[in-house]
């Protein structure tokens, strides 16, 4: 890309002053030969011990162009490595290796400086000072025995052998444990363990110091001390060492005032070097052990440098400064005095660089400036040099100047390049630094590569860079695609070393730009292309969650990307900031599928901040969620019990964890009497630590407290100590006092025991009075130990005076409350007199009487009873079994309803009062009637018989009128599938009897209802309904009806059928409640001539016997359906009715169904089938209907169906006599 001269002019002028600051780096040796004088890049350490199992290399790099050749010096004089034949010398550098197999190292020992040159200059190294040493090991020593009275003060040397540091002192057992150390026994720094005052359990045999020199991996361990810590023996003891020895006397003798064991004296100097640690140390001994404290006199302490460590005993400083001189002080002090000791501490300081000599790129005629300013003390002595040689013994060049540790070099040339070295040195170290002056003139030199290319994402930062070395420095600025002017404002920014920042990238920053570089002697050019994508963005980020313990935690993180990151993004999660990893899920605990995170069965370890990370090559967003586990809380600790007075204790907790919910309430519990079962006493706010408790005499008491929070309540406490409360006398006396007889001649005086927390004492008793209440008697007393008493011989039910009073060993209680009670009751000696009935209706009556004087019921009034019972129905002749239902009224009564009775029947009742003891005499019996009531509905209405435009009706009498049926009401419409109904038609029929009627004058094919409810004096009944469609043709044939079955046949044989002809034959059951079709079949007989030639068959032995047989089967067949049909066989109709809920019995009246043949009457005597009340008919249209009392034929309509005649309602009893009866199957003739 051309630039304009415009914009050329512009940056021209902007080259007032060129920065020269900057190293060539390493890629420009690449794209061209470019001199550099040395620059020492890698050296050993300034000190290095060496032990003599370790190989020893000295290491020296560095760099330059032409390659730098390197020379070595040891305490001063030239050493040639490459003429020692016990060394190794790497290829193209100046490390050499010493090797351990060439023998004693201590020949090489000395300092060592390194010199890297080339045809501009000299570089030099720090002087690297090289030092053998051997393995530390304690001297041989025997085991030393130590012995010292007990409270006296002693100190275990350990004397470590020297070694490099880091040094580490431990004292422990032939088993390898650690010394307990406390305030009264501690390690000091040297190592030596220090006891302030010995006591008897420190005696052991098996005092062991280890000191471990971490550097050369070694552990050495010094022989054993016994320490023995003899008795204290009291002056002018004359007794035997083995005898009791008062140690609190012992103590009182050997207790003194502090005293420092170290440091010695009332002062001491310490000197300490800067940017190290400051270690000072007071231990004292004394009985009691004495107490350490640090201060700064003539200052403050410094602030988070300084701790306080080893019992008090070491304040320790850390990077100490100038800062940190003055005057420390340690003070030692116990009950008796006060010890005191300064350190006054100078700080002093190697060498450190204020101002360092840098190297730097220079152009032809720039001028230079080297500056070296160093610190420490004492004050270092400074030194120039030039190529490794002290600048006093070069020679000097007109444009160099030196001043105040400053040189100054004017008009530089491109042969002025070398290496200035200032190095600088005190009693405490040295440093040393190489400046490389390198004068160069070179054009800009691009260094990234051309059409780079770089991503960025939306709303973040984007960087270009555009590495150039030039000398002098070029000058870079960027231009974006074809414009002519440098990119500027607010989003942009060039740094130094070229690169271009775009802040807050957007879709337009996308595109070519170009970076110029340029300087004096020419300019170069680099492209890159920018490319934006969208910023990835969390768009449901996972949400703050408290979950109870034990629960499933789940967050849900969903982000949205760049397309272009399809195979390059990551969704992860991090807990407090370390990442959760899929292969680190704690036996599937942390589910992690797709954008949710599940931790299932949470705990107090799951809670904290859980982050969502969406990651891709270029940017990461994260979310972040807060998990917090909630629990019960935890055990309140520290219960502590204060005794405040004999019955009043002061209970205080410390609250234990609440779990993440707030503490609500804390439960007091206790146990007295039985000590595994906890009781609450006291619930208390959730902000209270302490509590008062009053308690009860004679009763041993422990505590315990639970919190309580949302989540639940927690585990309880520790029990806190038992407490024992003093005898007192009772307070309490019993409650519930009764007085009442088990008799007629006593009484029983009876109290609910007191519990044992209101004993208050030893002994506890009762004391029992009673006396006749309204006479002026003395009081009868009696002591007893049960909770009830008898008073005998007594009157019957006579008031008596009762109370009942706790005492024990301390006394009795407080005064009782007198009851009322009464000796033993009998059964009333009256009747109610008066007793009268009043009918309310036909199911209802009133019984009034005059009630019992209170002294005929000798006893406690319980109220009255009515007893009735039903003599019979008025439609019957005869009386019926008597079945009593009695009634009972609580409380004083003189009248009482008795619902739930028959209409039209007769009763009898009588009235009694009773007692507790029982029922009284009773009254004498009244009798009354029930008028007339509605009667039920019919027992069962069904179409007998379809016709084209009429209908037969058959239906049968209510089971109970109620009454004299006085008739029936018929209502019908028309109901077609359709919304129009058609208008209501009544039928009154007057004829009680009829059961029986065809409803004429009906549309063809059309659906009508029918409604049916029958009539007494007292009113019309419930209605009963039946629906059915007229037909549009009648059948073709006229039904005939057999003779009836017996139920003892097996078999019936029908004559009279004309041969070759189609017949359908049905056997139906006979009775008022069902009527359907049994058995329904369709034959055919044969022709004429096949009954010619087998006439008379049926008069054959064999036929006949066939026949039967056949028959049987079919029967048995026949009967199982029945009975599987209407559920249940026969069965006792006595039974049922002894379940049924009104016992009354029916009338046993036995009636027959008419027979019918062709031309004669045989009656037959049959018992009807004992069914189900409930039982509606099937309302079959081909049913066969029941017979009637008059015997007359029967007839059949055209369609087939039965026309009969129907007799009363059969009585249930009837059934009783003869049992049910099922009709033999019909058989093909």
């Amino acid at each position: 890309m051309a630039l304009s001269t415009r914009t050329l002019l512009l940056y021209l002028l902007c080259w007032a002053k060129w920065s020269s600051s900057m190293e060539i780096p390493e890629e420009a040796f690449v794209q061209e030969r470019i001199q550099q004088p040395p620059t020492i890049t890698d050296q050993s350490p300034k000190r290095h011990v060496v032990y003599p199992t370790d190989d020893f290399v000295i290491k020296c790099e560095a760099r330059g162009n032409p390659a730098p050749q390197f020379t070595w010096t040891k305490d001063g004089k030239e050493y040639d490595p490459s003429q020692d034949h016990r060394v190794t010398i790497a290829s193209n550098s100046g490390t050499f290796t010493i090797k351990n197999s060439n023998g004693n190292l201590k020949a090489f020992q000395g300092r060592y400086r390194c010199y890297a040159s080339n045809d501009l200059g000299v570089a030099i190294s720090e002087e690297i000072v090289f030092i053998t040493a051997t393995i530390p090991r304690f001297p041989k020593e025997s085991a030393k025995r130590i012995e010292v009275e007990e409270g006296d003060p002693v100190v275990l040397p350990c004397n470590p052998p020297s070694g490099p540091p880091p040094l580490n002192i431990y004292w422990m057992t032939r088993k390898i444990q650690r010394i307990q150390q406390s305030s009264r026994a501690s390690q000091g720094l040297n190592g030596d363990l220090y006891f302030s005052n010995v006591q008897s359990s420190d005696s052991r045999n098996d005092y062991l110091c280890f000191a471990h020199f971490s550097r050369t991996r070694t552990i050495a361990q010094k022989e054993p001390i016994s320490l023995i810590v003899k008795p204290f023996v009291l002056p002018n003891d004359t007794e035997s060492p083995g005898s009791d020895i008062d140690l609190s006397a012992a103590n009182s003798i050997k207790d003194r005032p502090p005293r420092f064991l170290t440091p010695s004296g009332s002062s001491s100097e310490i000197i300490a070097l800067r940017g190290e640690t400051l270690e000072l140390e007071c231990i004292a001994e004394g009985l009691p052990t004495p107490q350490i404290s640090w201060t700064k006199i003539d200052g403050d302490m410094p602030k988070r440098k300084a701790t306080e460590e080893n019992f008090n005993k070491t304040l320790k400083i850390i990077n100490v400064t100038e800062l940190d001189d003055g005057k420390y002080e340690c003070k030692a002090e116990n009950v008796f005095d006060t010890v005191k000791h300064s350190f006054s501490v100078t700080v002093e300081a190697a060498p450190y660089w204020i101002k360092k000599p840098r190297s730097k790129v220079y152009f032809s005629e720039e001028n230079a400036e080297l500056e070296c300013e160093v610190g420490g003390q004492p004050r270092p002595q400074v030194q120039w040099k030039v190529n490794g040689k002290p600048l006093n013994e070069t020679k000097p060049t007109f444009n160099r100047k030196i001043s105040q540790g400053v040189i100054t070099l004017t008009n530089l040339q491109l042969n002025d390049s070398t290496v200035y070295q200032c190095e600088a040195s005190n009693e405490r170290g040295s440093i040393l630094a190489n400046a490389i002056v390198n004068v160069l003139n070179l054009a800009p030199m691009m260094l990234t590569p051309d059409d780079q290319k770089y991503i960025a994402v939306e709303g973040k930062i984007a960087h270009l860079h555009c590495k150039v070395f030039g000398s002098p420095s070029p000058t870079v600025f960027w231009l974006k695609e074809d414009m002519e002017t440098a990119l500027e404002g607010q989003n942009y920014f060039v740094h130094k070393n070229g690169t271009l920042e775009i802040k807050d990238v957007q879709r337009e920053d996308g595109g070519f730009y170009t970076c110029w570089a340029t300087n004096i002697l020419g300019n170069g050019t680099t492209t890159s292309m920018l490319e934006v994508r969208v910023a990835t963005e969390i768009v449901v980020p996972p949400e703050d969650l408290m979950i109870q313990k034990s629960a499933v935690a789940q967050f849900k993180c969903h982000a949205e990307y760049d397309s272009a990151f399809e195979n390059d993004f990551e969704l992860s999660w991090k807990k407090d900031g370390d990442e959760i990893y899929s292969d680190q899920t704690e036996n599937d605990r942390i589910v992690m599928d797709g954008d949710i995170i599940q931790i299932i069965n949470i705990s107090e370890d799951d809670e904290g901040v859980y982050t969502c990370v969406a990651r891709t090559s270029l940017d990461v967003v994260t979310a972040d969620a807060k998990l917090v586990v909630i629990d019960v809380p935890g055990s309140p600790e520290d219960l502590e019990l204060r005794i405040l007075t004999n019955q009043k204790v002061k209970l205080d907790w410390q609250p234990g964890d609440d779990h993440n919910s707030p503490i609500t309430n804390f439960i007091v519990e206790e146990t007295t009497f039985e000590p595994e079962r906890w009781h609450e006493k006291r619930r208390v706010d959730g902000n209270t630590t302490s509590v008062i408790l009053q308690l009860s005499p004679y009763v041993t008491y422990q505590f315990r407290i639970s919190a309580l929070n949302e989540v639940g309540k927690g585990h309880p406490s520790m029990p806190s100590k038992t407490f024992t409360t003093e005898s007192a006398v009772p307070e309490k006396n019993p409650k519930n006092v009764r007085g009442e007889g088990t008799n007629i001649d006593n009484m029983k005086i009876s109290w609910e025991p007191l519990k044992p927390i209101d004993w208050n004492g030893p002994g506890l008793r009762y004391s029992v009075s009673w006396r006749r209440q309204g006479v002026n008697a003395t009081w009868n007393e009696q002591i007893v130990n049960k909770h009830h008493y008898f008073v005998m011989n007594t009157s019957t039910f006579v008031p008596y005076e009762i109370k009942v009073q706790a005492l024990n060993d301390m006394g009795p209680g407080p005064e009782p409350k007198i009851v009322t009670g009464y000796s033993g009751e009998d059964i009333p000696d009256a009747a109610p007199l008066n007793v009268a009935v009043e009918i309310m209706n036909s199911t209802l009556i009133k019984v009034t009487w005059s009630e019992v004087p209170k002294e005929k019921i000798r006893g406690h009034l319980q109220g009255y009873k009515i007893v009735y019972w039903k003599t019979r129905s008025l439609l019957e002749r005869r009386k019926r079994y008597v079945e009593k239902h009695v009634l009972t009224f609580n409380g004083q009564r003189s009248h009482g309803m008795v619902p739930g009775l028959e209409p039209y029947s007769e009763y009898g009742l009588i009235v009694m009062v009773f007692n507790r003891k029982g029922d009284g005499p009773q009254s004498g019996p009244i009798h009354f009637k029930t008028p007339e009531g509605v009667p039920e509905q019919p027992a069962f209405l069904q179409i007998a018989n379809f016709a084209k435009n009429s209908v037969t009706l058959i239906w049968g009498p209510p089971a109970k009128p109620n009454g004299f049926l006085t008739g029936y009401l018929l209502k019908y419409q028309l109901i077609n599938d359709t919304e129009e109904i058609g208008a209501l038609n009544s039928i009154n029929i007057t004829d009680p009897d009829a059961t029986k009627i065809v409803v004429s004058d009906l549309d063809t094919s059309s659906k009508y209802k029918f409604y049916l409810n029958a009539y007494t004096r007292a009113g019309s009944g419930k209605l009963i309904t039946e629906e059915g469609t007229t037909v549009i043709d009648g059948g073709k044939g006229k039904w005939k009806i057999s003779d009836a079955v017996n139920v003892s046949q097996n078999f019936h044989i029908l004559e009279g059928l004309e041969p070759g002809s189609e017949y359908t034959i049905r056997l139906m059951a006979k009775n008022w409640f069902d009527n359907t079709s049994i058995f329904e079949d369709v034959i055919e007989t044969r022709g004429k001539a096949y009954a010619g030639i087998h006439g008379g068959i049926s008069t054959q032995g064999w036929f006949i016997g066939l026949m039967c047989a056949v028959a049987l089967l079919t029967l048995i067949l026949l009967i199982a359906c029945f009975i599987k049909r209407n559920k249940g066989g026969k069965y006792s109709v006595k039974d049922k009715e002894d379940a049924r809920a009104d016992p009354e019995a029916q009338p046993m009246k036995e009636e027959t169904f008419g027979e019918y043949g062709d031309n004669e009457d045989k009656p037959l005597k049959e018992s009807q089938q004992t069914l189900n009340e409930a039982m509606k008919p099937t309302g079959s249209d081909d049913s066969l209907a029941e017979y009637g009392d008059g015997g007359s034929e029967g007839q059949f309509n055209e369609d087939g169906s039965f026309i009969g005649q129907y007799s009363g309602s059969k009585e249930k009893d009837a059934a009783d006599e003869n049992g049910s009866s099922i009709a033999t199957s019909p058989i093909k003739a």
